[in-house]
Formats: C-alpha cells, structure tokens, sequence
C-alpha cells in the first residue's frame, strides 16, 4: 500500500452545488489557481454542455494559466441511443482539451431501470465503451461508480459487474462513490474489499458525501482500506449536507495517518484557504470545522485552560500551526483566572496567578459578563478592559452627549405628483446625529448624517475625533452583528453589540451592552476607536524604549 494518496477536488463541480454557492467564471479561475497553489493532484472544473457556457468558458481558460494539476472535465457516460463517437456529452468532453476526464456511471440498477429507463445489461455497455472510446481518444479516464454503496447493498454482483465494464473499457482508477451519503464506517470494509476483488489491477478512490455526517470518516477508512484517492470539497461544500471536507480528511490523513497528500508545508495553509474560498463564495466561514476553524483550538473552561497552559495535549488532537490555526482562551463567566493569565500573558508575559491584577479583571469580566457582555468575540474590549484596570490606559476621548433625530419619508400615494427621482428618495430614513466629545480638556461638538442611526453616529463620532487623531480615518466596520439577550422583555430587552474593525492591518473585536441599541453601539464604536489609539500609544512607547509590542489584540 503507498502512502501517496492523490487528492481530487470537486470544489469547483460538486461544490458549486451546494445551496447558496454560485461561482462566477473569474471565481473559478481564481480558486483554481489557489487550489493549484496548494497542491492538490486534480481540479475538476465542471460539466462542459451547451447548456452550461459558463464551464465551456472555464475550459477554453484555464489551459492558459498552466497549472501544475490536472484539470479533470466531468460528465456522464453516452445516452443508450447513441454511438460513442456521436455522443454529445462524450464530444464535449473531449472538446475541453483536458488530459483527464472523469466520466460517472450507474451501479444502482434502481437507477438504471426506473431513472435512465434502459436494461441492466445495456447499462454495462454504456459504460464500457464511453470509457473505451475516450481512452482511445489519449484521455486518462476517472470513472465515478456512482451509488455503489447503495447498488452493492441493492444487488452486490451486479454493482461489481458495472465495476469490471469500467475496467474492461480501461479505466485508470475507479471511484466509488456514497452518493447519497448514507453508509457507516462499519460497512465500508467488506463492500469495498469486494470493491477491490473485482477492480484486480485497477486502483480505487472513494468519493464520499455527507449527509450522515460521515463524509470525512468514511473517506479516511476508505484509505486505510487502500484507497490511493480522495474525492473532495474544501469546507464540505456540496449538494445537500455537502461533500467529504478535504480540510478535514487532508490534515487527518498527513497528520495521524502518515499519509503523503498536498505536503505538510501546505497543510499548514489550509486555514488560510479555507477561509479564502469561503469569501469567495459569500458565505460565512464555519468556525466549528475541525482544524481550521476558529473554534478548533479555542478554549473556554476554567479548568480546561489551566491544564493546557501546563501542556497543550491536555485538551488538543493536534498542533494547530499544523493546519495554519492558532490556540485561543475564550474570556468569560466560565473563566478561571488561568484564562485571564492566559491571556494577559499576550502583552504581560511575566504575570501570573498570584498577581492581584488577575482576579481585579476577572471579577471584572464576570461582572460585566453577568450583565450580558460577551468577550470571546471582542478581545478589543478586553485588553481595554485589563489596561484601564492596570491603570496603562487612560481613555483618550470621553463622551459628554451624543443625541440621534431619525426621519422617514413616506413615498408619494399612487397618482400623486412626484418624479420617478423623487420616489426614489421618498420612503428611506435619514438619520443626525449631535455628538459632543472631550480631548484634552476640549468639547468637540460635530454633526454628521447616514444611513440609519449606528451609521450617524458612526460618522459624527469619526468627524469629531480624526482632526485630533488622524490615524482614526483608517478604521473601518467590517462587521456588526445585534444580539437579544432576552426575548421575553419584547423590545425593552438588552441586546448585546458586537462590531468587528479592521485598519487594514489588525481586526480586533468590541462589545457593547444595553437595552438601547443605541447605546450598545456607541459602546462598541468607542471602545473600537479606543482600542486602535491605545496600540499607536503601545508602539510610540515601543519605539522611544525599544520595547516588543505584543500582536494585536485579535478579532472575531
């Protein structure tokens, strides 16, 4: 059995499926080129039809950008009424120009007979002479034994028939596919070991999806078994509950197994692409994913922190450089002051537990935590927190009023007088804002308008300060997200704030609390604005004493 284990992704195909993903042609031109970038072995690009000009675009690109992986074009074996070599699926193919192509059969006669309307026995010949015919084209074929699982436990003999039509045709490896993700670890062994009894010579692959949860762990056993490749998505994008995640199974495989895939310096990128292609499709990155998620080594137990600050194996499976992560300690009610030392140690590196400071912050954080604030997602407010405690930080602004006039104009009733530009005006609210703030002994009184009242404020909040601070202006809202601590309370209920800001170097995280959602805001938008100029204070003092400056205090 080798220890190379070839890496098919389907991110392109399979997972441009999945529900809420598109993918426009410069979107898949870019990940193909990261996927390439990251070293996997082939990159299936789509389904070339007529019907699908955006794939035919892809193809007649992306030779162009010489990848070092082979581009794989996708498609099913000919329609029973046709010869191979007048197939228009099969034509299409061979149309793309890519050296591979994977070609997908059935192995369920349930579909053979009841979806593709034709014989068993006609089945067999479909695929044998599609993959014939585009082998004696000079493709290297894939062929996808879609529904094998479900075929075999239907009517094994003949699942494994449909195998020996793909290999007679010269196949170069098989893939067997869960296609509707429904086998167990448990009944992989003997199926595929049948699998492999029947292929000979022939390699196997294992296509796993994931909707019982078991995409990852089957792919993984199937390797153990002797599979010699992995058909996947990156983040498990897929169809339904999606694909076998290659940023778990990659890791799993070169990490615990051994195995030799993309290489353990490009293992350490996954978090890096991981969150990469979540921005490219629109959606947010799944933080709970095991080793690149932001969650995977975050830790929250009091008694949980204390031990890994005494040994990291204590509550973790593996490094989390390994995959590009990093270890977090999640301050919060649960905390225990080995999380606070923990994370004080990020710019106070000689504290410890016996110093006073540390249970000063954490009756701090659960003070303020019982009353709704939430720091897992804001470190900003905490190390604010932690240096005014320590008497490091004294704020640079102070607030002295701040006042909101919000106005909606109700559009023109139909026939009434007004233009088209002025029923475009019409029915939106305009927000002012008064806001009066102190620097040095100074009000600043300012007036600015937006888009809503958070944005008013947001504005003259700004336009107060960045005369004084200028460095201000490159501080941007990156996300803000408003949480109901109780919905029983109706709108009278707190709600929690949490804005996420970037100066297009660092993101940092601040949090806000209050039965006004107002007032939360301007909490959070402060504090955000505080926290940039206590580390432009930090790194003057760091330059005129030539004194390390800890990282950032991270981000959501």
């Amino acid at each position: 059995m080798s220890d190379r284990i070839e890496i098919y992704d389907s991110t392109l195909r399979d997972g441009a499926q999945a529900e809420g993903i598109t993918y426009s042609l410069e979107d898949k031109l870019l990940i193909a080129r990261r996927l390439d970038d990251l070293g996997v072995d082939y990159i299936e690009g789509g389904w070339p039809n007529p019907t699908n000009p955006k794939d035919l675009a892809f193809f007649e690109r992306i030779g162009g950008l010489g990848l070092k992986a082979r581009v794989t074009a996708f498609g099913s074996t000919r329609r029973a009424t046709n010869a191979p070599e007048d197939d228009a699926t099969l034509g299409t193919l061979l149309q793309a120009q890519t050296q591979s192509v994977a070609v997908f059969g059935k192995s369920w006669d349930l579909h053979v007979t009841q979806v593709m309307k034709t014989t068993r026995e006609s089945n067999l010949e479909l695929i044998e002479d599609s993959v014939g015919y585009l082998v004696s084209e000079g493709r290297e074929v894939i062929y996808d034994a879609e529904h094998f699982f479900d075929g075999y436990k239907a009517d094994a003999e003949y699942a494994l028939e449909t195998l020996r039509a793909a290999v007679a045709g010269g196949a170069r490896i098989l893939a067997l596919c869960d296609t509707n993700g429904g086998t167990l670890p448990s009944e992989l062994a003997p199926i595929f070991s049948a699998a492999q009894k029947a292929a000979g010579a022939t390699p196997l692959g294992i296509h796993a999806h994931n909707d019982s949860g078991m995409g990852a762990a089957n792919s993984v056993a199937a390797v153990e078994l002797g599979a010699s490749q992995v058909q996947g998505t990156f983040n498990g994008y897929g169809e339904r509950c999606g694909n076998a995640n290659l940023c778990t199974v990659i890791p799993t495989l070169e990490l615990k197994l051994g195995k030799r895939t993309i290489g353990k310096d490009k293992v350490a990128d996954l978090m890096i692409f991981s969150r990469f292609l979540s921005e490219i499709a629109n959606v947010a990155h799944d933080h709970r994913q095991p080793y690149v998620g932001e969650s995977a080594y975050a830790h929250k137990g009091g008694v949980h922190i204390d031990a890994m600050t005494k040994d990291p194996r204590c509550y973790e499976h593996a490094d989390p450089e390994a995959t590009g992560n990093g270890r977090r300690f999640l301050v919060s009610d649960q905390s225990g002051g080995g999380t606070v030392v923990a994370k004080l140690n990020r710019f106070f590196p000689d504290m410890n537990k016996t110093d006073p400071i540390v249970a000063q912050v954490l009756n701090s954080v659960k003070k303020l935590e019982h009353e709704g604030y939430q720091f897992e997602a804001a470190e900003g407010s905490f190390e604010l927190l932690a240096r005014r405690a320590m008497g490091l930080y004294e704020n640079m602004f102070t607030t002295v009023s701040y006042r909101i006039e919000s106005r909606k104009d109700e559009p023109p009733a139909k026939g009434e007088a007004g233009g088209q530009s002025d029923m475009k005006k019409a029915g939106t609210e305009d927000s002012q804002a008064i806001v009066k703030v102190e620097v040095g002994g100074e009000v600043l009184h300012t007036v600015a308008e937006g888009d809503g009242p958070v944005n008013a404020i947001d504005r003259a909040l700004r336009k107060a300060l960045e005369g004084v601070y200028p460095s201000l202006a490159s501080v941007h809202l990156e996300d803000y997200k408003v949480r109901v601590m109780s919905s029983a309370d109706g709108t009278a209920a707190r709600v929690r704030v949490l804005i996420e800001s970037s100066d297009g170097q660092d993101v940092w995280g601040t949090v806000g609390v209050s039965e006004n959602v107002i007032e939360a805001s301007w909490i959070a938008l402060a504090d955000s604005l505080h926290f940039k100029l206590m580390r432009e204070a930090m790194a003057h003092l760091t330059s005129t004493q030539n004194v390390a400056v800890p990282a950032a205090g991270g981000g959501a």
